[in-house]
């Protein structure tokens, strides 16, 4: 029986790993976002940076390990063999809910989701115990630490709302005075900034970052807190004397230089202080096997007081998962993801809204427009045209690309600076804060603050917010409840329920990853489509080529896996076709978006290309509806249960399908190529293709006359016909297009 506990322990290890991954896979965003969004560096030197700061961070983080050892509960009313069943219901659910988030983008707090899987346990436990030891249910709090649970979640709620009031002010007030002309602003402007923004992230460091490591001197970081204002001032002095230099004789953009520090400075404290959310439990669980396999007594009789002792730092296991921590932010894909989302939320440009509105968001923006329109109102005109004057976007021509920057240097400056404040204070204070909910929330602020969330694009971003907020207040519910169904489990199943849960969380995780690489897969083929760039007629041709040959390409694959899926009366098949049409669907609607960015950035000279482009766009919409047809007719047809195609409408529905995938073949061919000079011999194909399928169509109705004919299998065929004949024509008449325009430019280069 006590090799169930080494069993356990190993177990524990294992999971530690796994979740050091999934967690750093979450927490990027705390970290990456400024620095990603604003492109300030380069992608590979704000990973150096991160690392640098992960690998300082997780060796200062040896006084963080208290929380899971005795925050929580009181351990000296626990047993060893308690203890355990606590610490694997944790680390399963802990490891199962942080990659259920990743795999949706979204970001949540490890912090919480630790506090409340510890909590759930541990009350599920005590509630056993009590009910065994015939105790009055009033009791619970003996085992249960509740004041941290009840600060845990006013946290929650100020930390979204503070965060977010603050970081839209001082966006707004920065902005204000910086403009989006801040480049062209004097050096001493720039060098001010710079010294309060720094100040501001070196005193983060060394209240937040390096609290209760051996790194600087103590009496430093004493008098550094007894003497707030006369430290702040000095760094102030000194900073801001530095910047100047800086930019006055080294040329130096002081904003990248905040943002390599910023991000230098989350990046540690993420390590160093939310490094007990991964690997807090399992050293919690060693040293109290340590403990016990000492004493001879047995598990179910040893009292766990000796978690309430000080443990010293284990150097070694603290550089091992800073390790793992740095090898995760390097190649996982799901941080990519969530770093993704707050990054389009935060984006000051147009961007493919992920999240869709809601009732709430809807009313939301309606009464923050209706009260800005109030607020304008009251103000004197020449304030209003003050504040409008700042808050212009430059002038210039601006193509928008996949290298584009989602927000300037100024904003990701602010959202550092402010994130290094708001959660210095909060520890200064000893409140318990989430770095994820900070961060967050100030990075949609200064969205906010800096005019991001336009007219267009207010009640997506909104609702994006709201999606990402609620699912941290389900991180705590589903934490709780998780884990004490868990606990409750391996508390009576023992080593039957740990063998399943661990073999259900390996089936999840594997399901999960396989399904993001998956995911990754369709993404990187979603950015096959490119977004014209060129302002020439010629330039615009070669970019779109490759937009016809990449819709012929999935097209065909589309087409001919409906026809097979409905041949076999496959309805998953039918389903999966469907949702790969509205994906197909989504993403030139996306294209069609930017054709108003491309027409407003190019020049009035070149109207020609404009609108050869919008034309283009045009017919690839029509072509791609013309699949989205097929396959949605399909679906429904074999969901409603409806007879099935016969043999003979099968077989010649798929020689209409080979000769269609002939012409796109043929298509892709040519656009791939960008020669183009062989489409008059496609486009003189039509009559003979329109041709069939009418003989097909004059076919059918023959057959309707029939006895045993279906009404509704007979529309379902004629609509696939229709359609088919609609694609030769939509497609002949893109070909049209493209040829006339590359005769001219071909004439235009000879003339």
């Amino acid at each position: 029986m006590d090799n169930i506990y080494l069993v356990m322990l190993i177990a524990l290890a294992v999971l530690a790993i796994a979740d050091l991954v999934v967690g750093v896979s979450n927490d990027a965003v705390n970290f990456l976002n400024s620095a990603i969004g604003s492109k300030a560096i380069s992608f590979k030197t704000i990973m150096i940076v991160a690392s640098v700061g992960i690998a300082f961070g997780a060796l200062s983080s040896s006084g963080m390990m208290e929380v899971a050892r005795k925050g929580i509960f009181n351990p000296s009313k626990f047993y060893f063999d308690e203890i355990m069943v606590i610490f694997m219901a944790v680390m399963i659910t802990d490891i199962l809910l942080l990659d259920f988030f990743n795999s949706l983008g979204l970001p949540t707090s490890t912090t919480v989701s630790i506090v409340f899987e510890l909590l759930g346990a541990a009350v599920c436990v005590s509630l056993l115990k009590i009910s065994e030891n015939g105790d009055s249910f009033l009791q619970l709090g003996e085992y249960i630490n509740s004041d941290k649970a009840t600060e845990i979640i006013f946290g929650i709620l100020l930390s979204v709302v503070i965060a977010f009031s603050i970081g839209a002010f001082v966006q707004f007030v920065s902005r204000y005075l910086l403009s989006f002309e801040f480049q062209k602003k004097p050096s001493w402007v720039s060098a001010i900034f710079g010294g309060i923004a720094v100040s501001a992230i070196a005193y983060f460091i060394i209240i937040k970052g390096l609290k209760g490591a051996s790194i600087l001197p103590e009496a430093f970081s004493s008098w550094a807190n007894q003497n707030l204002l006369q430290f702040l001032g000095l760094n102030f002095a000194v900073w801001t004397a530095i910047s100047w230099a800086s930019i006055q004789f080294l040329k130096a953009n002081i904003y990248k230089i905040i943002i390599v520090l910023g991000t230098f400075a989350l990046a540690m404290a993420f390590a160093g202080n939310d490094l007990v959310n991964f690997i807090g439990v399992p050293m919690a669980a060693y040293q109290s096997y340590i403990d016990w396999s000492a004493s001879g007594v047995d598990a179910s009789l040893f009292s766990m007081e000796s978690l309430a002792a000080k443990v010293p730092a284990q150097p070694l296991l603290l550089l091992g998962a800073g390790v793992v921590m740095i090898l995760t932010l390097w190649f996982s894909e799901k941080a990519r993801r969530v770093v993704k989302t707050s990054v389009d939320l935060s984006r000051q440009d147009e961007v493919k809204e992920r999240f869709q509105p809601n009732w709430l968001s809807q009313n939301l923006v309606r009464g923050v427009i209706g009260l800005n329109n109030g607020i304008n109102y009251l103000l004197p005109t020449k304030v209003k045209n003050t504040i409008q004057k700042r808050f212009e976007l430059p002038t210039g021509k601006r193509i928008l690309t996949a290298d584009t920057p989602a927000f300037d240097m100024v904003r990701a400056a602010v959202n550092l600076m402010v994130a290094s404040v708001l959660i210095s204070i909060a520890t200064g204070m000893k409140l318990p804060l989430s770095t994820t909910y900070v961060t967050f929330m100030v990075a949609m602020g200064t969205s906010l603050a800096d005019r991001a969330w336009g007219s267009d694009s207010a009640v997506y971003r909104v609702s994006g917010v709201l999606n990402v907020i609620g699912g941290w207040f389900m991180t705590a519910i589903t934490a709780f409840v998780a884990a004490s169904i868990l606990a409750l489990l391996i508390y009576y199943f023992e080593g039957a329920a740990l063998g399943v849960l661990l073999i259900l969380a390996i089936v999840l995780i594997v399901r999960n990853y396989i399904r993001g690489k998956k995911k990754t897969a369709e993404i990187k083929e979603d950015l096959k489509f490119k977004k014209a760039e060129s302002s020439s007629m010629v330039g615009v041709i070669e970019e779109s080529s490759s937009n016809v040959s990449e819709v012929m390409r999935r097209g065909s694959k589309l087409l001919a896996y409906t026809i097979e899926s409905l041949g076999k009366q496959d309805l998953k098949g039918l389903k999966k076709a469907q949702v790969q049409s509205e994906k197909l669907s989504d993403e030139i609607e996306d294209l069609n978006t930017h054709v108003f960015y491309y027409m407003k950035n190019v020049d009035d000279t070149t109207a020609g290309a404009s609108r050869f482009y919008l034309l283009i766009q045009d017919s690839l919409q029509d072509i791609v509806q013309s699949f989205d047809f097929i396959a949605n007719k399909s679906y429904k047809h074999v969901k409603n249960g409806h007879k099935g195609l016969k043999f003979n409408q099968i077989r010649d529905l798929k020689k209409v399908e080979e000769k269609l995938l002939t012409l796109f073949g043929n298509v892709k061919k040519e656009f791939d190529n960008k020669t183009l000079e062989n489409l008059p011999s496609i486009i003189d194909e039509k009559q003979a293709f329109l041709d069939y399928i009418t003989a097909e169509i004059e076919k059918q109705i023959t057959r309707t006359k029939e006895s045993g004919s279906s009404p509704k299998n007979t529309s379902l065929y004629f609509s696939i016909l229709l359609e088919c004949k609609d694609l030769v024509e939509e497609i002949t008449i893109l070909l049209e297009k493209y040829f006339l325009e590359y005769s001219n430019s071909k004439k235009n280069d000879i003339l």
